[in-house]
This record gives C-alpha cells, sequence and structure tokens, in this order.
C-alpha cells in the first residue's frame, strides 16, 4: 500500500466499463481552477456522456483549498487496488435513457452487487476515517444511499440536503442555476454547528451546480467544507471547475 497525499489532494480512480467490456487506460488528471461559484450550473445526471468508456486512474490531484483547511494525510490506497474494477463493473450504462442520445449511468446494479456495494463504502471510509468530519451532507436522492453508511463508519451525523419543501421543519436554502431556470437545495435549521466539519457526498458529478449550492449552504452556517465525494465524474462537463476550489475525490470516471 502507497501512502496517499495529503488533505488538500484529491486521488481520483477511474476505471472503465461498458456492458461487460471494461478498457483501462492510464492518464493524468488536471487540476480544477478555483472559479466563482456563482457561475454554477445544475448537477444534472442526463446530460451524460457519448463514450461509454471510463479510464482507470490513481494519479494524485492536487486541488487548491481554503487556507483554513489543515493539511492532513489521507487514507493508505493501492494503485492497483482490484476493487475500483469490481466496482465500475457493477455500474450499467443505459443508452437513450431518458432520452435518445443520453447514456444513463445506473448505479442500482451496484447496489444489488454486495461485495461492490461494500467496497464502495469501504474506499471512502478509508479516506474520510480519523480525519475529524463531523458532518455527512448527503444530496438528494442518490447522495442518501453512500452518505449514511460513511456517517456511521465514520462516527459523524448524516444530514440529508433535500429538494423544496421536502423538508417537514424550518429550513435553510441555497438556490443555484439550471440550464433553464433556477432550483435550490435546504436542510433544517440547527442540523449543523458553525465550526463542524463537512464532507458533501453524491453518486455523481455532471455540472457541479448541486454540489455548489450545498457548499454555499453549509459555509454561510459556518461549516468548514473538508471535501466532496461522489462515486462517478462525468469529464467534460467542468463539474470539478465549479466547485469554487474544493477538493473532489472521485472513484470512477466517465468520459463525456
Amino acid at each position: 500500500m502507497k501512502a496517499a497525499s495529503n488533505l488538500s489532494s484529491s486521488l481520483p480512480i477511474s476505471p472503465s466499463h461498458y456492458r461487460s467490456t471494461a478498457v483501462f487506460t492510464p492518464h493524468r488528471w488536471i487540476a480544477s481552477p478555483s472559479t466563482a461559484v456563482g457561475d454554477a450550473f445544475s448537477s444534472c445526471r442526463t446530460h451524460l456522456t457519448r463514450s461509454p468508456q471510463h479510464r482507470y486512474s490513481l494519479k494524485p490531484l492536487r486541488c487548491n483549498v481554503s487556507k483554513t483547511v489543515p493539511d492532513q494525510e489521507m487514507a493508505s490506497t493501492d494503485e492497483q487496488d482490484p476493487r475500483i474494477a469490481k466496482i465500475a463493473k457493477a455500474i450499467r450504462v443505459i443508452p437513450d435513457f431518458p432520452k435518445p442520445g443520453i447514456l444513463f449511468q445506473d448505479i442500482t446494479t451496484l447496489l444489488l452487487d454486495i461485495k461492490a456495494f461494500r467496497d464502495t463504502i469501504d474506499l471512502f471510509v478509508e479516506r474520510y476515517r480519523g480525519k475529524d468530519i463531523s458532518v455527512v451532507a448527503g444530496i438528494e436522492a442518490r447522495g442518501f444511499i453512500f452518505g449514511p453508511p460513511i456517517a456511521l463508519a465514520i462516527g459523524a451525523k448524516f444530514v440529508p440536503m433535500r429538494k423544496p419543501k421536502k423538508l417537514p421543519g424550518e429550513v435553510i436554502s441555497e438556490e443555484y442555476s439550471l440550464e433553464y431556470g433556477t432550483d435550490k437545495i435546504e436542510m433544517h435549521v440547527g442540523a449543523v454547528e458553525a465550526g463542524e466539519r463537512a464532507l458533501v457526498i453524491d453518486d455523481l458529478i455532471a455540472t457541479g451546480g448541486t454540489l455548489c449550492a450545498a457548499i454555499r449552504l453549509l459555509e454561510r452556517v459556518g461549516v468548514e467544507v473538508v471535501e466532496c465525494a461522489c462515486v462517478i465524474e462525468l469529464q467534460g462537463l467542468k463539474g470539478r471547475e465549479r466547485l469554487g476550489g474544493k477538493p473532489l475525490f472521485v472513484l470512477v470516471n466517465a468520459m463525456a
């Protein structure tokens, strides 16, 4: 096992998969520039890839983080970790869904594979255990699948970040831009406290709008967002660049 980089580094792990075929191509990712969060667009899962290929890589990526975030050593990982390829193979790609020309990244098949699902959770837990994270904020809806088991394993509370009018109590909300119009993300007032350290998790990052809104919402109430984490990243949609310099950790990298 090789020691991973410190907290200001992200360790993308990206296999290739389309149906039953896996193509692994080593590559190096490019660090994202810090951009204005206000320019974010919606994190749409329907803006998917023309190519079904994923790439396999474990090259370290150094991201810009706030100076208030201290450097820390992250969990160790193996550059040839066999779990990554199995996770990629468990994700089904469905062509022409929900409309023609779209390749949909279907994680329901990953959830049916007990070993791959467990390995997915374990990889996140290995990265964040012992990093003084007290909040795991999961974005509706698939962030609710991966967030709670990670939160329990690292000893953090889980905070759901929901669409408007889904939470029953008093809420605080953050608006973000869609391709046509706007939307909001909300969480309960009092769910988090100033000074807490949070991980924001979702299943997939596309254009990054929802993740950006989640970061802004947490930071408005004084929470330190340590990192964002997703199972899948769609390259080419520049979602990583819209995170305002926050580090992003992903397991599977889908070409876009």
